[in-house]
Formats: C-alpha cells, structure tokens, sequence
C-alpha cells in the first residue's frame, strides 16, 4: 500500500530548506499588521490572504515570486513578532511530524523599525526555542544574506558569533540571474576559514553556471535547489543516462541537493512533479532531500510535499525513509548528533508506521 497523507504525516521527517519569512501563518500576518499599523496588505481577511499568496506566487516568475515576501517581513520588525512568527513555524513543523529543521531567515530584512541584527538573531533563537519546548522537534537557524546586497561578510560574521547559540549554518538567497554566488567569495572563505557550513541557493532560476560557482568557487557544502544540475545529464531513447563532468562530481562527492518540488513548479523551474528532476535524481542516486521552501506561498508542508512525490513517482516508506535519511545526513549538525537521530528517531518511527496492520 502507497502511504497516505495522515501515514506521512506521523513519520518522522527532515527539513532543510524551509524560509522562516515564507511560512507565516495567515492569521498572524493580519493580526502582526493591524499591532504594528502595517497598511499594505492586499487584504485583510485571513482566508482571502492565503490565497492571494498562493496565486501571486504561483506566475511561473521567481522574481514575481519573491515580491510576496515584501508583506510578510513588513511584519517583522520587532523582537516580539520575529519571536513569535519562530516560535509558531516550531509548533506547526512539530504539528507535522518533523524531527528536525533548519530554518533560514535573512537578518538585514527585519531591521527597519531599529532593531540591530544582534537583536533579530536573538528574538528568532527565542522563539524557536520556544515553540521547540516540549515538543519532538530541534530547530537549527541559517542566517541568509541577499545576494543583491553587499552584506554577506557581516552576515556570515553573525552566524559564526551565534553558532554555539542555535546557528548552525550560512546562506545566500534572492535572484540568481546578475548575482553570482562568486560576489559573496570573501564571506564564503571567511566560514571556510572559520570551519563553519553554508549552503548556496544556486541552479534554481539560473542554470549550471550558478551551481559551478557555487561549488567550484565558493566551496558551497550544499545546495539549495540544485535543480538545473539536470541541464548536465543527458537521457537517450531507451532511458539510459550520461552524466557531464559537473553533475558526476556533484554525485561523486555527496553534495545534496536541497529539492522543493511545488515551489519549483510555482518558479517555472519545472512544470509538474511528474516532470520534476527530482524522480531521475533519484533513480541515480544524487544525495536529495525534499523541502518546503515557502509553506505560505506553496501552501505546503513536508509531508505534502512527500504524498505529491508517491503520487508522482509511486514511491513507498523505503524511498521516504531514503529522502530523510539524505537530509539527517546532510544537516549542518555534528555527526553523532546526526547518528542518534537517524538510528534513536527515525528509523525506529519509520519501522514503526511501517510494519503496523
């Protein structure tokens, strides 16, 4: 029998690639505007909110994507609502069955109303450890930088003095195209030198250049998106597959590839889960991971985006079990931190909800 939502649901589940900013509640957006006098909201009806997200991300542009967020950081800008808007994302990650998450968020988008970027960091590690208590669930923290911006450094400097309080890794995000990752090369080998991990959003609205610098140059230890990397395979007539130099390294050295299925439908950066690279990535044993990317926008949640994926591609708890034991692996944690969740947490819950009637 394939697994069904509710079955997905209880497994226990990894999350890599999830935007705190993306993931906000509808009911807290209305609520966090109307306390912080926030006119611009399209509407103020939770229900209509929800949906207007869901449309205006859902255009097929990654640019007309990302305009969405300009609502909900607009809502962010003080210690008590980046605390409670992580605290929530905690509780509803728990509410579906994730074990483990790393949340990014960007630090220089929530300073307008005079918050310093020390301030931002502590107020999202508040929440989260907050919405984390007495719940199944550990929440790492990713501070991202914009890649249009010029602050990677001072970014990455912040999430090296916050990596014993809950940051456990480094990001950069925002349109790809005129933005290479190789912009950023003094904030990457400034964490290299530091022995800290970051991930780089490329080869999602960008093709191979962007996943080449970002591997070969910036020394990325993983990759966000990642999906292009199907632009270097080639697939014959009877389904046999060639790998170009750069995807045979990236599945050579066990990059992962931090995969989110809907969203990449919503950017046009494929155009049905059917279709998706994730199944062929998959068949070859690229090191994926399935992700939510913007729960709001997508209108998605990690065990939403597994039932597309059986439905897709008929997988079953071995390919369920496989995609989150790739991401346990993958996660900016240290490795018997890892190991004990992986065989404590998951594999017993897998083989739990796997072998009963």
């Amino acid at each position: 029998m394939s697994p069904t939502l509710d079955e997905i649901r209880r497994a226990p589940k990894v999350l890599l690639h999830d935007h705190l900013d993306g993931g906000l509640r509808a009911e807290t957006i209305v609520e966090l505007a109307r306390e912080s006098g926030y006119e611009r909201l399209p509407t103020r009806d939770p229900d209509d909110l929800r949906q207007w997200f869901e449309e205006a991300s859902d255009s097929g542009s990654l640019e007309r994507y990302l305009e969405t967020f300009a609502h909900t950081v607009g809502v962010m800008q003080t210690r008590e609502s980046l605390a409670r808007v992580a605290a929530e994302c905690a509780e509803d990650l728990a509410a579906d069955g994730v074990v483990y998450a790393e949340v990014r968020f960007a630090p220089e988008q929530h300073t307008s109303m005079g918050l310093s970027l020390d301030q931002v960091v502590e107020a999202v590690l508040e929440g989260f450890e907050r919405g984390s208590r007495g719940r199944e669930i550990r929440v790492g923290t990713l501070l991202t930088a914009m890649r249009h911006q010029a602050r990677s450094r001072e970014i990455a400097e912040l999430a090296v003095r916050y990596r014993d309080g809950g940051v456990v890794g480094f990001d950069i995000a925002g349109a790809e195209a005129g933005y290479p990752p190789t912009r950023h090369l003094d904030a990457f080998e400034y964490l290299q030198r530091e022995n800290a991990h970051f991930t780089i959003h490329a080869g999602e609205a960008f093709g191979l250049p962007s996943i080449w610098q970002a591997i070969q140059w910036c020394g990325a230890d993983r990759l966000g998106h990642g999906v292009r990397i199907i632009d270097d395979i080639s697939v014959s007539g009877d389904g046999g597959t060639k790998l170009g130099r750069l995807a045979a390294y990236v599945r050579d050295k066990r990059i992962p590839l931090e995969m989110c299925p809907t969203s990449n439908l919503q950017t046009g950066a494929a155009a049905s889960i059917a279709e998706h690279p994730i199944g062929l990535l998959r068949r070859l044993h690229f090191r994926v991971t399935v992700n939510t990317d913007n729960r709001l926008m997508s209108s998605t949640s990690l065990s939403l985006e597994f039932a597309k994926l059986v439905e897709a591609f008929g997988y079953d708890w071995d390919d369920l079990q496989w995609f989150t034991v790739n991401a346990m692996k993958s996660a900016f944690l240290p490795f018997d931190e890892r190991l004990a969740l992986i065989n404590g947490v998951i594999k017993p819950g897998f083989a739990q909800i796997k072998w009963q009637p």
